[in-house]
C-alpha cells in the first residue's frame, strides 16, 4: 500500500505541470496547485493516498532540500553599495531619481512588517483567538520568497530596481523568520540545549565555506558528467549542516538553509545550480508539497466553528502585516507598483510549512490551528500574484533607451545610426568638421565641436553613454579617445581602425581593455568570402526587412529549453550559438544554456525585440 501511494504522489507530480500547461493556469504557483491536488486525493476528497513512514521520511528531505534551494536563491550581491559599479552615466542619471535604493526601501518595508506581525500577534493573544504570541509572529512575517522569485521572472524584473527591491523584502521575509524560529524551537522546545550551542551552526558554515572556497574552482574544471563533483558538494554540505543544527538542538531546516547559503556563496555554475534544481523540484519538492495537501484534512478541519473562524482572520493577518510596505514602495515606485509590490510580499507559504512543521514536532500548535495557518497561507498564493500581475506596469526608469554617441560623422556612421534611431536607441553624433556638419545634421542628431580632445568630449557629456563609437577616420586619436573613454567608465566602446598598422600595434592591449575593434577592409574581405561560400548572404543583406543579430542569453526564461520549444522559435534562425567560446552548429533540440551569445537572423522588428527579451537579465 506505501508504494501505491507513492506512485499516485508521483504520478500526480508528474501530471500537474502538463495540465497547468495544457490549460494555462499562470495565475497559481505549482506549489500551490500540488497543495491542492494533495488535498483531492487525500482523506479530504477521495483518500487514494494516505502517508506512511515510506512518504514522510521522502516529504522531510523534500522539506530540507527546499529550504537549501531557498538559501541558494538569495543574492547577497544586492546588500552591496554598487559605487565602482556605476557607469558615470548611471551616477548622472540618479540625481534625477528618488534617492532610495533597493537596500535601503527593502529594510524600512520589513521594518514595518516585523512591527506590524508583533502587534497582530498581541491582538490574536489579547482576544483568546491564538495564545502563543512568538509563533504568530513569525508567520505572520513569513514571504514565500521562492513564488516571489517565480512572478519577477516572469515579468522580467529581477534585474530592475523595482523587483531587486520586492526580491531583497522576501529575502529578509525568509531570512529573519528563520532565525526567529531557531530562537523560538531553542527557548521552548523540550530537546533544545544551551542557546549559544547555535553559533556552532555559524562557526561550521564558516568553516566550510573558508575551507572549500579555494578549491571550488578546482572542482569546477576537473568537474564531469560520471563525477558531478559540485551536486556531491551540495548534499555533503546538506547532511553535514543538518547534522549539526540537530546535534546543537536546532532544527534540521535550519542547517539546510545555512548550507544553501554556504553554497551560494561558493559562487556555483548556473549548470550546477539548474541540476539541482531538477533534483529538487523535480522529485522531492513536489511530494512534500502534495504530502502536505495529503495530511490536511478538510472534513476534519471544517466541522470545527473556530477553524472556520480563524482562516480568514489568519488570512487577513497575512495580508495586514504587509501593508506597510505600500508606502515605503511608494517612496520611489508609482502607486499602483507600490500596491502589486505589497500584495505580492503578503504571499506566503514555504516559511509557513516549515514553521507549522517545527510547531507540530514541538507540541506548541494543534491540528486545527495548523490546518488554519496553512490554508489561509494557500488563499494568499492564489489571490496575492492575481494582484500584482493586475496592477503592476513599467516605471519610468525601466523604459529609458540605450544611448549610443558616435564621434564622427561620415558615410561609415551615418546610415546605422539612421537604423538604430528606428529601433531602442538614443543615438547623438559629434564631429568636428563643419562640412561633415552641413552635410548630415538634418538627417541626424550632430553636435559640431571645435576639438576631440578627451577632456572637451568629457566636458560636453560624450562620454556620458552606454555605448561609445569611434568611428573618426584618425586611428590613433581613436586609440587615444577610447583608453580614454575605458578610463572615464564607458562600459561598451567600438572602435574603427582603418589603418592596420595602428591596429596591429595597439589592438592586444586594446582587447584587454574589453576595447572592440573593427577595420573596415577586413570586414569587406570577410564579406566577399561569405558571399562566394554563401550565395544567400547577398540576399539577407540586400533584405530591408531582415537583419542579423547577437545576443547574450541572460533571461533565465529562455535557459535550459531547446531550440524548438522557444515560444519565438518560428520567427528567428539561429545560425550559431557561441559556448564557452566554442561554436556549436544548432538544430532544433540544441540546448539553450545561460551565457550562450546567438546568432540569428529575423525581421527587424521583431528580431530586436526578441534581443532585447533574452538579453534582459533575469
Amino acid at each position: 500500500m506505501d508504494q501505491v501511494s507513492l506512485v499516485i504522489i508521483l504520478l500526480a507530480a508528474l501530471l500537474i505541470p502538463l495540465i497547468m500547461a495544457k490549460f494555462k493556469i499562470n495565475s497559481l504557483p505549482t506549489a500551490v496547485m500540488e497543495i491542492i491536488v494533495g488535498i483531492v486525493i487525500g482523506p479530504s476528497v477521495f483518500n487514494f493516498v494516505n502517508t506512511s513512514d515510506l512518504i514522510s521520511q521522502l516529504s522531510t528531505i523534500g522539506v530540507i532540500v527546499l529550504l537549501f534551494l531557498s538559501g541558494l536563491e538569495i543574492d547577497f550581491s544586492l546588500f552591496k553599495k554598487r559605487r565602482t559599479a556605476l557607469t558615470p552615466l548611471e551616477q548622472k542619471n540618479a540625481v534625477n531619481t528618488p534617492k532610495y535604493s533597493p537596500v535601503r526601501l527593502s529594510v524600512y518595508a520589513y521594518s514595518t512588517i516585523i512591527v506590524l506581525s508583533l502587534l497582530l500577534a498581541a491582538a490574536f493573544k489579547v482576544s483568546g483567538l491564538f495564545s502563543d504570541f512568538w509563533l504568530a509572529a513569525i508567520l505572520f512575517g513569513t514571504i514565500s520568497l521562492g513564488i516571489v522569485i517565480a512572478a519577477l521572472k516572469e515579468q522580467e524584473l529581477l534585474s530592475k530596481a523595482f523587483g531587486q527591491t520586492i526580491l531583497l523584502i522576501s529575502v529578509f521575509g525568509e531570512l529573519v523568520p528563520m532565525m526567529g524560529l531557531t530562537l523560538y524551537a531553542s527557548v521552548y522546545g523540550s530537546n533544545s540545549q544551551s542557546l549559544w550551542l547555535l553559533l556552532l551552526i555559524l562557526a561550521v558554515a564558516a568553516l566550510l565555506l573558508l575551507r572549500f572556497k579555494p578549491f571550488f574552482r578546482f572542482y569546477q574544471n576537473i568537474n564531469k558528467s560520471t563525477t558531478q563533483l559540485d551536486i556531491r558538494l551540495a548534499f555533503f554540505l546538506i547532511v553535514t549542516m543538518v547534522t549539526v543544527a540537530e546535534s546543537v538542538g536546532a532544527e534540521n531546516i535550519l542547517g539546510a538553509f545555512v548550507a544553501g547559503i554556504v553554497l551560494k556563496l561558493l559562487n556555483p555554475s548556473e549548470t550546477a545550480r539548474e541540476r539541482l534544481d531538477a533534483i529538487g523540484y523535480g522529485f522531492f519538492i513536489p511530494i512534500f508539497f502534495i504530502t502536505t495537501g495529503v495530511d490536511l484534512n478538510l472534513r476534519t478541519l471544517l466541522t470545527s466553528g473556530k477553524t472556520l473562524l480563524l482562516i480568514p482572520l489568519f488570512f487577513l493577518a497575512y495580508m495586514v502585516a504587509k501593508i506597510g510596505g505600500y508606502w515605503v514602495l511608494k517612496l520611489r515606485f508609482k502607486q499602483a507598483n507600490a500596491l502589486a509590490g505589497t500584495a505580492l510580499t503578503a504571499t506566503t507559504m514555504t516559511m509557513v510549512l516549515a514553521v507549522l512543521r517545527v510547531a507540530k514536532s514541538m507540541k506548541t500548535i494543534t491540528s486545527d490551528q495548523s490546518g488554519a495557518f496553512l490554508l489561509a497561507a494557500l488563499l494568499t498564493c492564489v489571490i496575492s500574484p492575481l494582484i500584482f500581475n493586475k496592477f503592476y506596469s513599467a516605471e519610468k526608469e525601466d523604459l529609458v533607451k540605450t544611448a549610443v554617441h558616435f564621434i564622427g560623422a561620415n558615410l561609415s556612421t551615418v546610415p546605422v545610426a539612421q537604423q538604430l534611431r528606428k529601433g531602442w536607441y538614443d543615438v547623438s553624433m559629434y564631429t568636428n568638421h563643419p562640412e561633415n556638419y552641413q552635410t548630415y545634421h538634418a538627417q541626424v542628431p550632430v553636435t559640431l565641436m571645435e576639438n576631440f580632445t578627451a577632456q572637451d568630449l568629457q566636458d560636453h557629456g560624450v562620454f556620458d553613454t552606454d555605448i561609445l563609437v569611434l568611428g573618426h577616420i584618425d586611428a590613433e586619436r581613436n586609440y587615444e579617445l577610447a583608453k580614454a573613454a575605458k578610463a572615464y567608465g564607458v562600459r561598451r566602446i567600438i572602435v574603427r581602425f582603418e589603418d592596420r598598422n595602428v591596429l596591429n600595434e595597439h589592438e592586444d592591449e586594446l582587447r584587454e581593455l574589453g576595447v572592440e575593434v573593427y577595420n573596415t577592409p577586413e570586414a569587406n574581405i570577410t564579406l566577399l568570402r561569405a558571399l562566394i561560400e554563401s550565395p544567400s548572404t547577398l540576399l539577407l543583406l540586400n533584405d530591408t526587412e531582415n537583419s542579423i543579430y547577437e545576443v547574450r542569453v541572460l533571461n533565465h526564461l529562455y535557459t535550459d529549453v531547446q531550440i524548438k520549444n522557444l515560444q519565438f522559435a518560428q520567427d528567428i534562425t539561429i545560425s550559431q550559438v557561441i559556448r564557452n567560446r566554442k561554436l556549436i552548429a544548432p538544430n532544433g533540440n540544441t540546448t539553450i544554456m545561460y551565457g550562450d551569445r546567438l546568432i540569428f537572423t529575423g525581421n527587424k522588428q521583431t528580431a530586436a525585440q526578441i534581443r532585447q527579451a533574452l538579453a534582459t537579465a533575469n
